[in-house]
């Protein structure tokens, strides 16, 4: 109610409002969209370019399934391409929406990825550093070893001997 109040208020013909959607008339312009945002943030309501943030979570659940649940090894082309494929995008396109609202490329969020997955395969001791490289689709152990380092601090061995072992949770990587 306060928020179709708060819309009618900007002259605003309320037509439906559901749970994170708002159908209005007539659509307003930049100016006035802001406007709209200053007030319902006021009330503990965000705007939300859904379009966008949902592209962002559509990329994310893409690099997630693909890194945390497929094997890598079987992947002929790189990760970005089959995303842009599933998503039926233009990976330029992709990468500019994500960068945006992320304030990071999607090859270093699959970066980051990658060596969450890589430490979870360390921590269970199965594999080694070069069956791991192969699995997680890298040309090679020392390929791994320098991504792992560039963004651990760390070389694989010396991860594994120390206590730190600070694996983040998926949804905490950005």
């Amino acid at each position: 109610m306060i928020v179709k109040q708060q819309l009618e208020n900007f002259g605003l013909k309320v037509n439906d409002i559901s749970l994170g959607k708002i159908d209005v008339e007539p659509a307003p312009d930049a100016n006035k969209l802001q406007d709209i945002a200053s007030a319902m943030q006021v009330l503990g309501f965000e705007l939300i370019d859904k379009e966008k943030d949902q592209l962002v979570e559509q990329i994310k659940n893409q690099v997630i399934e693909l890194i945390h649940y497929s094997d890598l090894s079987t992947i002929d082309q790189s990760l970005t391409q089959v995303i842009a494929e599933r998503l039926n995008k233009d990976y330029a396109y992709l990468s500019r929406q994500f960068s945006e609202v992320e304030g990071l490329t999607i090859e270093k969020y699959i970066i980051q990825q990658k060596i969450e997955k890589v430490k979870e395969l360390m921590e269970y001791g199965e594999l080694n550093l070069n069956e791991i490289a192969y699995k997680m689709g890298y040309s090679s152990s020392a390929h791994l070893s320098t991504q792992f380092k560039t963004v651990t601090s760390f070389t694989p061995s010396k991860y594994k001997l120390t206590e730190l072992n600070n694996r983040k949770p998926l949804d905490k990587l950005i």
